[in-house]
């Protein structure tokens, strides 16, 4: 699967791939106070005195107790249907009235899919987590891990925003390529890796143009050499060592400069970004060749 680049990379989402099979895309469920009160109208009692006013509030109401694969199965149902927040809300019920039961734990995982289905991230991450620190050694906890990657992946901004999603959503896919490198997961985890050391190279980058049009050239320098250190396979590489060209010659020391060049000529000899190099160097009078 590959994914878009750019800007408002959240929403450039890759289809999902559970378990079973080949992945069915769910309808994001109706808000939830509607779809709540539409599905718990079939589980719940309202008390004799409720019954006797006629009426009442939330605290009125009690969950119908019903057998687990009654439960589970309305549960599966309403995902099916495309009510992703109520089924994340019955796989949560069968949790609480079953919780010594194997239903128990697969309905954890569910209601986690569930969630993230709804776009409810924070819960989806919080189920996941609550299934791990239960079931650690469980057949489906690469899974659950790579639910907790992807919930973080998916709430990427743009490189304009603050990046700590950004930095939480590669330490999640790290550790489903660590933990499970041979699994289905991993090779997804990797090609989102690379989308995500992309972005936050992005904004690397834009912090560092920002120093360079304020005539910070040390601060600007610092922030592309991080690129060309730790990002170096991204698509922001070549346009960092043309601004380490720009930022050097800035500074004063046209050796750099030159190095820098050399080195954006050996790696992108055909780029923009080299011919952009190659002719401020030539310009300062220092030539350079490809090293």
């Amino acid at each position: 699967m590959v994914c878009g680049r750019g800007g408002g990379l959240a929403h450039n989402r890759c289809n999902f791939t559970w378990r079973s099979g080949g992945a069915r895309l769910y309808a994001l469920a109706m808000t939830l106070r509607i779809a709540l009160i539409a599905a718990l109208a079939g589980l719940t009692l309202f008390t004799s005195a409720c019954a006797s006013r006629g009426g009442g509030d939330a605290k009125d109401t009690a969950y119908v107790a019903r057998d687990v694969e009654t439960l589970y199965a309305e549960a599966k149902s309403r995902l099916d249907r495309g009510n992703a927040t109520v089924a994340a809300a019955l796989f949560d019920e069968v949790e609480r009235q079953h919780p010594y039961s194997p239903w128990a734990r697969r309905a954890q995982l569910m209601s986690s899919f569930s969630y993230y289905v709804a776009q409810d991230y924070n819960k989806a991450i919080a189920s996941a987590q609550r299934f791990l620190s239960i079931h650690p050694g469980n057949k489906d906890a690469p899974y659950a891990y790579y639910l907790i990657g992807l919930s973080y992946y998916e709430q990427i901004s743009d490189v304009h925003r603050d990046q700590k999603i950004t930095e939480q959503a590669r330490t999640a896919l790290r550790e489903v390529e660590r933990r499970f490198p041979q699994s289905e997961y991993a090779a997804d985890a990797r090609l989102k890796l690379d989308l995500v050391n992309d972005h936050l190279a992005g904004k690397e980058m834009e912090i560092g143009r920002y120093y360079q049009r304020s005539g910070n050239w040390l601060a600007s320098q610092l922030r592309f050499q991080t690129v060309v250190k730790q990002y170096q396979t991204t698509s922001h590489a070549p346009e960092a060592l043309y601004r380490l060209t720009e930022a050097s010659l800035a500074l004063g020391v046209p050796e750099e400069a030159k190095k820098y060049a050399a080195v954006l000529g050996a790696n992108y000899p055909g780029s923009e970004w080299y011919e952009k190099a190659y002719d401020l160097v030539q310009k300062h009078g220092a030539g350079v060749t490809a090293s």
